[in-house]
């Protein structure tokens, strides 16, 4: 496939790419999905992408490569993979990039500002997402819960392409919405993600383990950290789905910490999702997560700024720790990472 015919690359057809170039196409639109997962292709191929869940239930016919596999140009590319595998996709997917062209970041974490880095800040666009959905085998994606869906140029601009590319977004999501302060966004969803992996340290599920008022202390402080990080850095952490990035500032009151928990709660409730990706890297797919790349940032930049971050490093050890098969999900460790910190 070649910029003659102009499809949109979903690069990574995961949980996020899968489910929305799912939506693209059974609207009539040109897609072509490029996975390193070379059994997902090969289903993709043979019997098509099938999406499940309460939301939809769907299977269309679509075309999948390995990246080796991908010629041609393309202008409009959605990376859509796992955080810590940007800076290569990115390498895989620039001579595919037309000059004109840009890479949209369907991710989690700052990746923007790694592809930018490569192709140019005039070639990348940023997105948050916080819809559930999981890769559940080759060839089939569940989404199972509407999020947040929001769109925005890293200069802020109402450009052309961005609205365009928010028309695109409203087929798989009608509440999705343009923002002239994605940076706003990407570290609220830092925030937020900070409490995930929190949650991931256990088996319990997001809504008992944000529910746990015995854990609410340490939760509070984590995403403290992460919020005090932003604010230092001059951006607006923006909330979303329950989450208040203000009542998690120095000085905001328990009660309003208690609200913002009780409201994620009962967000995460709508989805049939119980367990975040996070969880499920750690104890189903047995493989490293994105913690050095979603929350690194936060410990990087509050050593730069003088804003410690104790608990989120303490909790990116522990993450490390479970992935290297050296500590087990288990409730005690979020008392361990309170006491310790």
């Amino acid at each position: 496939m070649s910029s003659g015919n102009n499809p949109i690359v979903i690069w990574g057809a995961g949980a996020i790419g899968g489910a929305i170039g799912a939506f693209f196409v059974r609207a009539g639109h040109e897609v072509l999905f490029v996975d390193q997962d070379a059994a997902h292709v090969e289903a993709m191929n043979r019997d098509g992408l099938t999406i499940e869940g309460p939301i939809d239930q769907f299977t269309v016919k679509v075309p999948a490569l390995t990246p080796s596999q991908v010629e041609g140009t393309f202008s409009r590319v959605l990376l859509c993979v796992k955080a810590h595998h940007t800076d290569g996709a990115t390498r895989q997917i620039a001579p595919h990039l037309a000059s004109d062209g840009y890479i949209a970041s369907y991710q989690n974490g700052l990746n923007e500002l790694v592809i930018a880095d490569i192709v140019g800040r005039e070639r990348t666009i940023g997105a948050f997402l916080n819809f559930g959905g999981d890769y559940m085998a080759p060839g089939v994606i569940q989404l199972s819960g509407r999020g947040a869906v929001v769109l925005g140029e890293l200069d802020g601009a109402m450009s052309e392409r961005l609205k365009a590319l928010h028309t695109l977004m409203l087929i798989f999501d009608p509440n999705a919405i343009m923002t002239d302060h994605i940076f706003g966004y990407l570290w609220g969803k830092l925030g937020y993600g900070s409490l995930l992996f929190a949650t991931a340290l256990t088996n319990a599920s997001i809504c008992d383990s944000l529910a746990a008022s015995d854990a609410r202390p340490l939760l509070r402080n984590i995403a403290r950290e992460a919020t005090s990080v932003a604010l230092k850095l001059g951006y607006n952490p923006l909330g979303f789905n329950g989450y208040v990035p203000k009542a998690f500032t120095p000085e905001a009151s328990e009660a309003e910490a208690n609200a913002s928990f009780d409201a994620m709660v009962t967000h995460n409730a709508k989805s049939i999702k119980t367990h975040s990706g996070i969880w499920r890297d750690l104890a189903i797919r047995k493989r490293k997560t994105e913690v050095d790349a979603q929350l690194g940032p936060i410990v990087e930049q509050g050593a730069k700024l003088g804003i410690p971050t104790p608990l989120v490093a303490g909790m990116i050890a522990m993450i490390h720790e479970i992935e290297d098969g050296e500590r087990p999900l288990d409730w005690a460790n979020l008392a361990e990472l309170a006491k310790a910190h």
